[in-house]
């Protein structure tokens, strides 16, 4: 980096004359508010002057937008600001939410009886608590609306879902007053907690669904089998069918048939004449339904 030494002013007083003191060579500064800050070391003013020359935000428009909810670093990219410049003027800006914050955490939410007796932040915590969330993983946050009132935020995780409640805050002399925005603003401050939030499935208990199947397994396969008993049809006609075991030993041991019984049921044999062929039966065994053998 090269020295130079102040030589002077130009005629119109716009410029400053530099020297280099072992060339000799020449220069000239523009003589504006960023030149007569440096010089005297002020350089919050020497940043706020770089600010609105690099930016077409003002610091006030910077600190709107910070106050209507944006962040440092939504600021930074749509103005194409550098972020350490932003959060030089919206540092203020955002103690000043935080503080809201804390504020409307207090205060007290609107019912159809009146104000609440409880605060908002302790009707919240028995809220998550009934539900099974973590108040503590949650983040709350303020900025003003369009109408310049405040609005309170809470932000939470639960599983894959990001979930947003909001508020109004109108301060008083009692803490202040809390009205809902939203359905999950509602359900969080209803003093009935044992409603599912908005977006949450219920969980069925593995229990029950465990005897609801062996139910169902029990209703189908157990009738399917007694019909399957009762009317057997196998698709392969030579495979062996199973059948109740007193029914097997009726079929495999059938009854021996005394000797009686057995030549009552031998088949007859037909008499033949000289020549060999059967007799022929006469007129009175057929009238008389007596067989050729003689047997009734």
């Amino acid at each position: 980096m090269r020295d130079l030494r102040v030589v002077g002013l130009e005629p119109d007083g716009q410029h400053v004359i530099c020297a280099d003191p072992t060339t000799g060579d020449r220069f000239r500064l523009p003589a504006d508010d960023k030149l007569r800050a440096a010089s005297r070391g002020d350089i919050a003013r020497l940043g706020q002057i770089e600010i609105q020359m690099d930016s077409v935000l003002r610091p006030r428009e910077i600190q709107a937008r910070i106050r209507g909810g944006a962040t440092v670093e939504q600021v930074a990219e749509e103005s194409g600001m550098a972020l350490s410049r932003v959060e030089v003027f919206a540092h203020p800006v955002l103690l000043e939410r935080s503080q809201a914050s804390s504020m409307a955490q207090a205060g007290h939410p609107l019912r159809h009886d009146g104000p609440a007796v409880q605060t908002l932040a302790e009707i919240v915590a028995l809220a998550f608590r009934a539900r099974g969330h973590h108040l503590g993983e949650a983040t709350w946050d303020a900025w003003r609306d369009e109408d310049n009132k405040w609005v309170a935020q809470l932000k939470w995780q639960a599983g894959r879902t990001t979930n947003k409640a909001h508020w109004q805050y109108l301060p008083d002399g009692h803490g202040g007053t809390i009205t809902a925005l939203d359905d999950a603003a509602a359900e969080l401050i209803d003093p009935d907690f044992g409603r599912q939030l908005r977006g949450l499935a219920p969980v069925r208990s593995l229990a029950i669904e465990e005897e609801t199947s062996e139910e169902s397994f029990d209703e189908y396969y157990g009738t399917t089998a007694d019909s399957e008993i009762e009317n057997p049809a196998p698709e392969n006609p030579a495979q062996e069918i199973a059948v109740p075991e007193r029914a097997a030993s009726e079929v495999a041991e059938p009854p021996v048939p005394t000797v009686a019984e057995s030549k009552q049921h031998e088949s007859p044999v037909p008499k033949k004449d000289k020549k060999g062929k059967p007799a022929m039966p006469s007129w009175e065994d057929v009238l008389l339904g007596v067989r050729s053998s003689g047997h009734n």
